[in-house]
């Protein structure tokens, strides 16, 4: 699969989707960004139930801002609308392997129960 590009109007709607996101915060200035892009490249290849998304943080500022980007490269996986993983600096062909499979294996009902539970504590506290 061919990794897809997102902006402020898109990115609502991709990270809503059932199917696991991850995202490349980058800059075409950036060289670690440019290390790192075959890397991610290649996974979306060996990885089709999974959609890899880019974000260039020079055109989408405003994106980059609201979600707090401060260094890039920065991967964010979203699934189901739940932000699952966020780290500066670019993976390692391994590593990148190792989260995708914790993403795919994760049990989003699970997660879903976890956060309720979480949002209800917090709830009562106040």
């Amino acid at each position: 699969m061919s990794v897809i590009e997102l902006d402020q109007d898109t990115f609502q709607t991709a990270t809503e989707a059932t199917q696991p996101l991850i995202i490349d915060f980058w800059a075409p200035w950036c060289g670690p960004c440019r290390q790192f892009g075959p890397v991610f490249e290649a996974a979306a290849e060996k990885h089709p139930d999974v959609t890899f998304a880019k974000i260039n943080t020079e055109e989408q500022t405003e994106l980059a801002s609201a979600l707090r980007i401060r260094s890039i490269p920065t991967l964010m996986v979203f699934r189901e609308n739940v932000l699952l993983f966020q780290q500066a600096g670019a993976l390692a062909p391994a590593q990148l392997e190792d989260l995708l499979q914790q993403v795919k294996d994760l049990d989003m009902a699970k997660v879903h129960a976890e956060i309720a539970e979480q949002e209800k504590a917090s709830a009562t506290r106040h």
